[in-house]
């Protein structure tokens, strides 16, 4: 890190006609300091404690509310917070506490369980905010700094670097999310919901999972698609998906089978029920059958039909191929809307 941060000051000095002297590493450790802390001068006004209280009973003033507790952080001076679908998604009552002392009363505007995003409001004036950033143009190795409220301790900062890029992650309600961002700066429970931020005080992704055993591998969801999800929430209510009303799993398919049908994939979907009145036109569709592909997509697992079936595929006929008996075909089907709020 200290050798990134002396070639980082090295550059900046060469590029505005200063000495090209090495910079010492005390003086590497200042700079680096300097990011962080300006990061979180600007940053941490934004972000706030979300309590949760799961059971109608509002422990107000309480650092643990019957239902846990979690962060978020301000995006407009109207009042939303972006956070976890998991941090919110029981809650009876919420209470959104700020740095400066203020505390609210939180509105639920949507959850979006498929990607963990969640929207809360207050209404309240005269909110610090903070933007997002395009985390596709997020590098390995940059740095990031992440800020919640772990264990209930408020406003605690941490830094580190992009581990990796293009991660995919479970979300809570089973799908996959596409294009997490992996990162080694330190996150506990409570700073779920939390801004992962780069040195310009950008939010890059939502702090949203570690893994309990490792030291030093945590994810984000990535801001592009944080922030898609909460323009669609507060404008709608909701993120529209498609569905065929099937149930399936993976199944391998026989080198044969490849072979006879000249397939470029190991796998697909052997659909195990299809639901007659889910309200998708799946008619064609017969258990057995094994799903290969969707409009000109290879679909080889069930994560692969969920990413295809967006918003713009709902109501619209669609061209899905399959194997019935070992043979290659195609059949129609006009996927219905997914209702992720049963």
């Amino acid at each position: 890190m200290i050798q990134f941060i002396q070639d980082l000051s090295r550059r900046s000095e060469e590029a505005a006609g200063g000495s090209s002297r090495s910079v010492s590493e005390s003086e590497a450790l200042d700079a680096y300091s300097r990011v962080v802390t300006t990061v979180a001068e600007d940053v941490s006004p934004a972000v706030v404690h979300i309590k949760v209280a799961t059971d109608g009973k509002a422990r107000r003033r309480s650092s643990e509310p019957s239902g846990g507790a979690g962060s978020g952080f301000l995006i407009s001076p109207e009042g939303f917070i972006v956070t976890n679908s998991h941090v919110v998604a029981e809650a009876r009552q919420m209470e959104i506490d700020l740095p400066d002392g203020r505390s609210y009363e939180g509105t639920l505007v949507g959850t979006d369980p498929a990607t963990d995003i969640a929207v809360v409001r207050i209404f309240a004036d005269h909110v610090p905010y903070v933007r997002f950033g395009a985390s596709d143009r997020l590098r390995v190795g940059q740095l990031v700094v992440a800020i919640g409220n772990p264990y209930g301790f408020q406003y605690t900062v941490t830094a580190g670097v992009v581990s990796a890029l293009g991660r995919t992650m479970r979300s809570y309600a089973g799908r996959m999310i596409d294009n997490v961002i992996q990162t080694d700066a330190a996150l506990n429970p409570g700073n779920s919901g939390g801004p992962l931020v780069n040195a310009s005080g950008e939010v890059v992704g939502v702090n949203t999972a570690v893994i309990r055993m490792a030291q030093g591998i945590c994810f984000a969801v990535a801001s592009n698609t944080a922030e898609y999800v909460a323009a669609k929430l507060i404008t709608e209510g909701r993120v529209r998906r498609g569905y065929l009303g099937i149930a399936g799993q993976v199944f391998m398919l026989p080198l044969r089978v490849i072979h006879y049908n000249q397939l470029a994939q190991k796998s697909g979907i052997m659909i195990q029920q299809v639901l007659a009145d889910s309200g998708a036109g799946n008619e064609s569709l017969r258990p057995g059958d094994i799903v290969v592909g969707f409009g000109d997509q290879l679909v080889e697992n069930i994560d692969d039909l969920h990413r295809l079936l967006d918003e713009r595929t709902i109501g619209v006929p669609a061209t899905l191929t399959i194997l019935r008996k070992g043979r290659k075909m195609q059949v129609t089907v006009v996927p219905a809307e997914y209702d992720n709020r049963k």
